[in-house]
C-alpha cells in the first residue's frame, strides 16, 4: 500500500502497522487489533456487569488508566507525525474543524432528539466532543485511505483537547448538567498530555527499546481500555438494563452520522477518494477512554455508559466500513 511507508503510529493501536514488513503481514496485524479489541471491551463490559460490586470500587483508577493509553500513544509518536501537518495544513485544519463541529453538533442533536435524560444527555454529548479516536488510524489503513492524514488529524485534536473538549461540554451541555470545565483543563492536561508528552520522551531517548516494544502497545491499550469499560459498566450497572436500549441508539446514530458526515466533508472540499476515507473515520470515531474518563471523574457511572457503548460500537462498525470500502477500492 503507497502509505504504508507513513503509518508510523499516531495512536497506541495504529503501532500495529508499523512493525510488519510488508503490506501483507500489516494488513493482517491490523485485522487481528479492530477484530479482538471490540470483543475484548465487550467482554470486559459483560464482566462489569455480572460483577459490579467487585470492580465499581475501581472509579478513581479511571484517569489513570487513560494515562497508560496516552503514554502508549506518545510512545509511538515521531517527527513524521508533525511534518505531515505542516505539508498539508489545509487539509488537517478541515479535519479538525470538521471533526470538532460535525460530532458535538451530533451529540447535542441526537440526545434532544430522543429526549435522553441528563445524565445521559451529557454523556452523549462529552463523547461528541472528545478528541479522535484511538483505532481511526488502522481502520483507515483497512480502507485503503489516507493514512498519513489521519495520523495527523488524530495527533492534533488529541494536543488540542484540553482547551476544546471542556468548552465545547460547556457550551452544549451547560444548560443541561453544572460541567465544571476549569478543572476538566487540568484534568486533561494530566491525563493526556503530560503522558504523551513522557512518552515522546521516553521515545527519543530510548528508540531502539521502544521499537522492540511496539508490537505490544496495542495490546496494553487494547487491555487498558477494557479495564475502563469494565469499571465503567460495573457503576452503572443497576441503571443499565434500563438505559441500553436507548444509549445503543444514540451511540449508533452518532457513529453513523459521524462517517457519512466526515466522509462527505472530505468529498466536498475535493480531497479525494482516499482523503476522505480519512476524514469519515477521523470524524467518526472518538476517544471514548477520555470521554469516559471525563464523565466518571465530574458526573456520574451512569454519564460515563455512552462512552463505554461508543468504545465497542465504533470498533466494530469502523472495521466493517473499513473492510467495504477496502473492496470498492480493488
Amino acid at each position: 500500500m503507497d502509505h504504508l511507508q507513513d503509518a508510523d503510529a499516531s495512536t497506541p493501536v495504529a503501532a500495529a502497522v508499523v512493525p510488519a514488513e510488508d503490506t501483507a503481514a500489516a494488513d493482517r496485524t491490523a485485522r487481528r487489533a479492530v477484530t479482538v479489541f471490540p470483543l475484548l471491551v465487550l467482554a470486559a463490559g459483560g464482566l462489569g456487569l455480572a460483577l459490579p460490586a467487585t470492580f465499581a470500587p475501581g472509579k478513581p483508577a479511571v484517569p489513570y488508566l487513560l494515562g497508560v493509553i496516552m503514554f502508549c500513544m506518545g510512545l509511538t509518536m515521531t517527527s513524521r507525525d508533525f511534518e505531515s501537518v505542516a505539508k498539508r495544513p489545509w487539509a488537517v485544519g478541515l479535519g479538525l474543524v470538521a471533526h470538532y463541529v460535525i460530532m458535538p453538533g451530533l451529540g447535542w442533536g441526537i440526545a434532544h432528539l430522543l429526549g435522553l435524560p441528563p445524565e445521559l444527555a451529557v454523556g452523549v454529548i462529552l463523547v461528541g466532543c472528545a478528541p479522535s479516536g484511538t483505532a481511526s488510524n488502522v481502520v483507515t489503513f483497512l480502507a485503503r485511505g489516507d493514512v498519513a492524514l489521519s495520523m495527523s488529524v488524530a495527533t492534533v485534536s488529541t494536543l488540542l483537547a484540553p482547551l476544546v473538549t471542556p468548552y465545547l461540554v460547556l457550551l452544549l451541555a451547560g444548560h443541561i448538567l453544572h460541567v465544571e470545565a476549569g478543572p476538566m483543563v487540568v484534568d486533561i492536561l494530566k491525563t493526556v498530555l503530560l503522558p504523551v508528552a513522557a512518552g515522546l520522551l521516553v521515545r527519543r531517548l530510548a528508540a531502539g527499546l521502544v521499537r522492540r516494544c511496539l508490537p505490544a502497545l496495542p495490546w496494553l491499550s487494547a487491555g487498558t481500555v477494557g479495564v475502563i469499560v469494565l469499571i465503567v459498566v460495573a457503576g452503572s450497572a443497576g441503571t443499565l438494563k434500563d438505559a441500553a436500549g436507548v444509549v445503543l441508539l444514540a451511540v449508533v446514530l452518532h457513529n453513523g452520522f459521524g462517517l457519512a458526515l466526515g466522509y462527505a466533508s472530505g468529498r466536498a472540499a475535493r480531497l479525494g477518494p482516499a482523503a476522505s476515507r480519512a476524514m469519515a473515520f477521523e470524524v467518526g470515531m472518538q476517544n471514548s477512554g477520555l470521554a469516559a474518563s471525563l464523565a466518571a471523574t465530574y458526573f456520574s457511572p451512569l454519564t460515563a455508559l455512552p462512552a463505554a457503548v461508543f468504545s465497542v460500537w465504533h470498533n466494530l462498525s469502523g472495521a466493517l466500513v473499513a473492510a467495504w470500502l477496502n473492496r470498492r477500492s480493488k
